[in-house]
C-alpha cells in the first residue's frame, strides 16, 4: 500500500538550526511495525478456531481489526461476537502456544525495516503487548536488537497492556524522555490509542500484509499524525516531523 506524500509546513536550514528538534526518542511497536509477525498469527489463530466455527472468512474478518490486542483480549472478543462458548485458561494458554511457535518460526523483519531505523539518528525503544522474553527472542533472531540502546518495554513488565499506555510510558521514562518528545510507530488502532494517551506523537504504519482495507484512516481517525506504507518513508517523515515541531 503506498500512500501519499505526507505534506508538512515548510521551515529553514536557520530555523531549526536555531530551534532544536522537538523530538528526541523514538518507540517502536513490535509485532506488525518491526516483525512480520501478524499476518502468522492471523493464519494461525484462524486455523485455530476454524473447528469451532467453520466459516473462516468471517473467523478472519473478526481476527484482523483485533491483531494488537493481547491474545486472551482478542479471542474473547472474537468468542463472545460469534456466540461461542468462552474458551477456559488452559484452552488459551494451550492457543498462546500454538500461535507464538507460529510467529517464532516463521516471521521475519518487515522489509526495509532495518537500514530505515538504522537511518534515524534517535535514540530508540520497543515497546509491546508480547512478553519480554519474547520480543527480546524475535529481536535477536532477526538481527533487530542493536538498534534499540532504549531498551525493550512489555505489558508484562508495565503492568497493564495496550490500550492502556502503561508500556508506553514505561518506555519513555526508562529512556529518560518525557513522551511528548517521543516519536512512537504504530500499526494497530490499539497500538495508536496507547500511544496518543501517553502523550506521544504517532506515525501510523499501514503498510503489513495483515492491514485490513482502509487501515491507513482507521490509524488517522485513532490519532495518527501521520501514515505511511513502507518503510522507505519513514527516515525522511521522522526527519520532517522534527523538523516542523
Amino acid at each position: 500500500m503506498t500512500n501519499p506524500p505526507t505534506q508538512f509546513p515548510a521551515s529553514s536550514t536557520a530555523s531549526s538550526t536555531a530551534n532544536p528538534p522537538s523530538f528526541t526518542h523514538l518507540i517502536s511497536d513490535c509485532d506488525g511495525v518491526l516483525i512480520d509477525s501478524e499476518a502468522v498469527a492471523l493464519a494461525a489463530l484462524a486455523d485455530y478456531l476454524s473447528p469451532l466455527h467453520a466459516d473462516r472468512e468471517a473467523l478472519t474478518a473478526l481476527i484482523r481489526p483485533r491483531l494488537g490486542l493481547k491474545l486472551e483480549a482478542l479471542v474473547l472478543g472474537v468468542c463472545a461476537e460469534l456466540g461461542l462458548p468462552e474458551p477456559t485458561v488452559p484452552d488459551l494458554a494451550v492457543m498462546r502456544s500454538v500461535v507464538e511457535g507460529e510467529c517464532d518460526r516463521k516471521a521475519q523483519a518487515i522489509p526495509g525495516v532495518r537500514e530505515a531505523y538504522a537511518a534515524i539518528p534517535l535514540s530508540k525503544a520497543v515497546a509491546s503487548n508480547s512478553r519480554h522474553a519474547r520480543v527480546q527472542a524475535l529481536l535477536g533472531r532477526t538481527g533487530l536488537a542493536p538498534l534499540f540502546d532504549g531498551g525493550i518495554y512489555t505489558a508484562d513488565i508495565a503492568g497493564r497492556p495496550k490500550p492502556d499506555p502503561a508500556v508506553y510510558l514505561a518506555a519513555a521514562a526508562g529512556m529518560g524522555a518525557a513522551p511528548s518528545r517521543c516519536i512512537v510507530i504504530e500499526d494497530s488502532v490499539t497500538g495508536v490509542h496507547a500511544a496518543v494517551a501517553a502523550g506521544a506523537t504517532v506515525l501510523g504504519y499501514g503498510g503489513g500484509e495483515h492491514s485490513p482495507a482502509g487501515q491507513a484512516q482507521l490509524l488517522r481517525d485513532a490519532g495518527a499524525a501521520h501514515v505511511f506504507g513502507t518503510m522507505a518513508e519513514l527516515p525522511a517523515l521522522v526527519a520532517r516531523l522534527r523538523d516542523a515541531g
